[in-house]
């Protein structure tokens, strides 16, 4: 009987030591209170979170697409040949599937994501799709130093879509970028989605859907805490907040206490007010020049841009000698 070889390989990049409870009580004591985005993606959150990027009010996914689409052989090229495509939290490396159309002769792909059992279940269905391609499954936090395999290609490119960096606040944004320049020399690209800015209305719409979705994925994090970490969250005395900062240039959710009350995390006390709320997530936006300034202040030197034709979104070439 003839044996198939495997094009997929796992690896364990780096081994990320979380402390949820300690993280999350740490957040919860400060003056102002917050709670790592971090902790969205259970199972719920990460089902919500899909559901949200069906939503007529949420652009950011179907207009990352569509440039995709419409511009993935300009993309291509500009990654170019003998370069081994490296994703950084590629989920279940759906996005890169259009590009992987336009680079037949591409070689290795290397998805790397936190979610050891999704990330080497993704990377096994698209192995199968592309029989031609090694793929290379490496669990890792990508915004840590990690472990990589033994690649042929001579150089390497980073795919990061999804408008992500417009979680990190600016240092540590800043810290991601100079470390992914690092990781690309010599002579590597970065392909980066990242989301502008636009109306208000649109961006508020974005985050406050007329379903309520957004709403449930705020609250299930309190859901999370009151299953994993033993807190007595009453979901109904809590509501979800989001708004375009414009003076800060980004998005904020917050999760609103409704009442004064006393909850319980474990065996210590946390207080609210009435109004006082968990700030939970940031969604930083940036006109094309803003971010090219960032990649410059980081060892990047910007290639190519890609938008819509309503200027709602970019997708950046990076380069880095």
């Amino acid at each position: 009987m003839k044996t198939v070889k495997s094009n997929v390989h796992y690896h364990i990049g780096n081994e990320p030591e979380t402390d949820m409870y300690g993280e999350v009580l740490h957040g919860l004591q400060q003056e102002k209170k917050f709670i790592s985005p971090k902790y969205f993606y259970d199972k719920k959150g990460s089902e919500l979170f899909e559901a949200i990027t069906m939503l007529s009010e949420y652009y950011p996914t179907r207009t990352e697409l569509l440039i995709l689409n419409k511009y993935k052989h300009e993309m291509a090229k500009a990654i170019g040949s003998d370069t081994a495509l490296v994703e950084f939290g590629s989920g279940s490396s759906e996005k890169v599937r259009t590009l992987l159309e336009a680079m037949p002769e591409l070689k290795e792909y290397v998805p790397i994501d936190i979610s050891k059992d999704f990330l080497y279940q993704s990377a096994r269905a698209l192995s199968m799709e592309y029989p031609h391609l090694d793929v290379h499954a490496v669990s890792a936090d990508y915004t840590d130093k990690f472990e990589m395999p033994e690649l042929s290609s001579k150089r390497k490119a980073v795919f990061f879509p999804g408008s992500t960096i417009g979680n990190f606040e600016p240092q540590e944004r800043m810290n991601f970028l100079k470390m992914t320049a690092e990781f690309l020399k010599p002579n590597g690209g970065l392909l980066i989605g990242v989301d502008m800015k636009k109306d208000h209305a649109v961006l508020n719409a974005a985050y406050n859907d007329n379903k309520g979705i957004t709403s449930q994925f705020n609250t299930n994090l309190l859901n999370r805490l009151n299953r994993e970490l033993l807190a007595n969250f009453d979901l109904e005395k809590f509501k979800h907040h989001a708004f375009y900062h414009a003076e800060k240039g980004r998005i904020e959710m917050h999760l609103v206490s409704l009442i004064n009350q006393m909850i319980t995390i474990g065996d210590k006390n946390i207080s609210f007010s009435e109004g006082e709320t968990i700030h939970t997530e940031n969604s930083y936006k940036f006109t094309i020049k803003e971010f090219q300034h960032i990649a410059k202040a980081c060892g990047f030197t910007p290639k190519q841009v890609w938008c819509d034709d309503k200027n709602w979104f970019s997708m950046h070439y990076l380069v880095v000698e």
